[in-house]
């Protein structure tokens, strides 16, 4: 018998497909890995915040440490914007993001064993250092991989961010009555193993060619770096996701102890904190669509302020009066964070501006906001009430209006550095 040969003209089709179905198959792995990847970057916070003085009676720690705790996760995510592009350069982003996880994995497993407060701080600083790692290199993950589909993939990944908010706040105080308070914080040690997994599997796939892949790094760092700072446009988009982060992280550090001295009970406490963290899922859905629909976004940030007011008003005067609406109002004040991540990529041309500008926004936003929950911390201790603390984050309102009015305007990173 003569075997039959395929028709020539039938290759390259079948080759397009088979390209094709390479392609589809390699992006639905890298979605999968920045998926998990994104649900692992607050655990961390959430999972300790309503447990922070059932920890502190335990390994003996005071209110003044809570503060510490409650600035750990800015400073540490201001360090990681910092070296970020170090090692991005170094290793490439999906390497980088592989390292990320890891540490936010081993931070989080080995914190849980320690016994007193100072090695409890140094742990979870490395499963910070590990989130705020991975805060950096995600969103030229997804311009490089999704720059078609910008807004949909990005909506998606602040919408896991923020479940990595919310489930651990909601069930940090149920896991410690049933199985103690180590037991509801290293659980989550094994989101952060998880994630790494896909990103093992991506690097395999690309046998490599990551470390050839430059579409996401900056060309001539320090040239760069230099361009950046220079630019209002960074300066504007650094005080508006800075004084957003100070004025949330201050609220999950302290928010459990506010509704406390109201006379509230820790679990309520741990579960308002959920809630704030919830709201968050609103704005994670709908703001990076609305903000790349809209030539300034500014009015909308005028409308975050609002609530912010609104919910700070409410907490300090009657806290325990309608609780349920302050909280919701609180937890729709950061919107303007989903707005500020989209904005990174909406305000530059090129995936080498999106990485620049990413690391400055997060490096310099997060150094400004580590200070926010220990000054609280501080002015309720030295005036023994929260007028004063209160007062901090409407300055903070200030500087966020500020910087967003600089942020939002229709023009691009790379034409003002």
């Amino acid at each position: 018998m003569t075997a039959t040969l395929p028709d020539r003209r039938t290759l390259p089709e079948t080759n397009k497909r088979a390209r094709a179905r390479a392609i589809i198959q390699g992006r639905l792995l890298v979605l999968s890995a920045i998926v998990m990847s994104a649900l692992t970057l607050r655990a961390a916070v959430t999972a300790f915040s309503p447990l922070a003085e059932r920890i502190g009676a335990d390994i003996g720690y005071g209110t003044a440490v809570v503060g510490i705790f409650g600035m750990l996760p800015t400073a540490m995510f201001g360090v990681a914007g910092l070296c970020t592009p170090m090692l991005v350069r170094r290793f490439g982003l999906e390497r980088t993001v592989l390292i990320a996880m890891l540490l936010a994995g081993a931070g989080s497993l080995v914190r849980v064993f320690m016994a007193n407060t100072a090695e409890l701080l140094v742990f979870s600083g490395v499963a910070l250092l590990g989130m705020g790692v991975g805060n950096v290199v995600i969103p030229p993950l997804v311009k490089r991989y999704f720059a078609d589909q910008l807004a949909a993939i990005s909506s998606l990944y602040i919408v896991m961010v923020q479940l990595s908010t919310v489930i651990p706040a909601f069930v940090a105080v149920p896991l410690a009555d049933g199985h103690g308070w180590r037991i509801s914080m290293g659980v989550w040690a094994l989101v952060g193993f998880a994630a790494a997994v896909p990103w093992l599997v991506v690097l395999r796939d690309r046998r490599g060619r990551d470390l050839v892949d430059t579409t996401a790094l900056p060309a001539e760092p320090a040239a760069a770096v230099g361009k950046v700072w220079r630019s209002p446009v960074a300066w504007g988009m650094a005080g508006m996701f800075g004084m957003t982060s100070l004025t949330t992280y201050a609220m999950f550090a302290w928010l459990p102890m506010i509704l406390s001295d109201a006379g509230a009970s820790a679990s309520f406490g741990g579960s308002m904190v959920g809630l704030f963290a919830l709201m968050g899922l609103i704005p994670a859905l709908g703001a990076p669509t609305v903000v790349s629909r809209m030539r300034n976004p500014f009015p909308v940030v005028v409308g975050c302020m609002v609530l912010f007011a609104t919910a700070f008003v409410g907490l300090l005067v009657a806290p325990m009066s309608v609780p349920l609406l302050w909280v919701v109002l609180l937890g729709l004040g950061p919107s303007t964070f989903p707005m500020a991540l989209t904005l990174i990529n909406l305000r530059t041309r090129t995936p080498r501006g999106s990485a620049a500008l990413s690391g400055f926004t997060q490096g310099v936003g997060y150094a400004i906001a580590c200070t926010g929950p220990l000054m609280f911390g501080m002015l309720h201790d030295w005036t023994g009430g929260w007028t004063a603390p209160f007062a901090l984050l409407f300055v903070a309102l200030g500087v966020l209006l500020a910087g967003a009015w600089q942020a939002c305007k229709p023009r691009m990173l790379e034409d003002t550095w």
